[in-house]
């Protein structure tokens, strides 16, 4: 799954086309435009793996840019951090490399509509759609339409809506932001069964070469449905370009360059598919159990815990037990900052708060 390239026998003497597709880039999360506390936020993380999935459309490597939904994190965004992720997709756009984005759940389905009429290469489904694009003679029709939460009982006609059947082209791709049965997510391998929001494998549509999806933040490919029967369609998730939560803490980021051959069908075919890895920083977790020391002691412990990990990770303390007002003082988010280095991101996790929750602390 996490292998450089997955390469299929390629068929001789025809012209590929090249497709980079990315998803959950999420920006804007833990990204204020004017925050009240000077620390390291791992918003920039997410705009600059951003920026790095996009490179080989940059370098004029690929035929056009698949983003697979939840562009940002927030369906309300402010309009400076619109022009953030516009630039790149700008920059991309003016290369002549069109881009194709699904509108995901954290957009609540929408994007703001302004971001897409600044260049005629930037492209979004709005509704069901079917795009077509010729790249290097090649025909491609891209179908697709906004995330849909009652998608398990509504995809039959969402799939009618896009009118992707009467359309003719060498390559046909279907662009979702969804979740089909089989998806496996986080360090427990949650494998998704069924839920309203959840499309089942026999309903994978045919005639497609492939589906693009995002939604499941770990890249992997689905063949199959929970009974082993091929789907009519395989599945590609790219996964997101970032560790969005802790229960992501084990799996590497991605994102994925996919090339398809035409076929006398008008369908196509996948050729070679390569999983191009993002860097990502390490998410570590610390378990304390304050119980009745005093407040010093509690301070050296979380120091040479502290000093012990990564300067560069995502650090979640979790403290257990009764919290005496020793422990309130030192697992303060003041506190706690003071004692980490300035490179790392921590948060707290205090268990006898969780019970209440207007008591909860801010994070550090």
């Amino acid at each position: 799954m996490t292998s450089k390239a997955d390469r299929i026998p390629q068929p001789p003497n025809r012209s590929n086309l090249r497709v980079l597709l990315l998803a959950d880039t999420h920006l804007g999360l833990d990204l204020p435009l004017r925050p009240q506390i000077e620390r390291r936020r791992r918003g920039a993380d997410f705009l600059a793996n951003f920026r790095r999935a996009l490179e080989p459309a940059l370098r004029g490597e690929v035929d056009l840019v698949v983003h697979a939904g939840d562009l940002f994190d927030r369906s309300r965004v402010h309009p400076a951090l619109v022009q953030i992720a516009l630039a790149p997709l700008l920059e991309v756009a003016q290369t002549g490399v069109p881009v194709y984005l699904v509108p995901g759940n954290h957009e609540r389905a929408r994007i703001p509509l302004h971001l897409w009429t600044v260049h005629p290469n930037l492209h979004i489904f709005r509704e069901p759609a079917t795009f077509v694009q010729t790249v290097r003679g090649l025909s491609v029709a891209l179908a697709g339409f906004p995330h849909r939460r009652d998608v398990r009982d509504s995809l039959p006609a969402q799939i009618e809506q896009t009118a992707a059947r009467d359309v003719q082209a060498d390559v046909r791709l279907l662009l979702l932001h969804q979740t089909v049965e089989g998806a496996q997510v986080g360090v427990q391998n949650y494998t998704f069964r069924s839920g309203p929001d959840v499309i089942r494998g026999r309903d994978v549509p045919g005639g497609f070469a492939a589906v693009l999806s995002g939604h499941i933040h770990r890249n992997q490919v689905l063949r199959t449905d929970l009974r082993g029967r091929p789907l009519a369609t395989p599945v590609f998730y790219p996964g997101a370009v970032e560790r969005t939560a802790f229960s992501e803490r084990s799996e590497a980021k991605h994102y994925a360059l996919l090339e398809f051959a035409s076929t006398p069908d008008g369908i196509g075919t996948l050729v070679r598919l390569t999983w191009v890895p993002l860097p990502t920083r390490p998410m570590l977790m610390l378990d304390l159990q304050p119980g009745t020391r005093c407040a010093d002691e509690l301070t050296r412990e979380l120091r040479s815990r502290l000093a012990a990990l990564d300067p560069d990770a995502v650090v979640r303390i979790a403290v257990r037990g009764p919290l005496s007002p020793a422990a309130l003082q030192v697992y303060s988010a003041a506190h706690v900052r003071s004692l980490a280095p300035a490179s790392m991101n921590v948060e707290l996790w205090l268990e006898e708060l969780r019970r209440r929750p207007s008591a909860r602390p801010a994070p550090p």
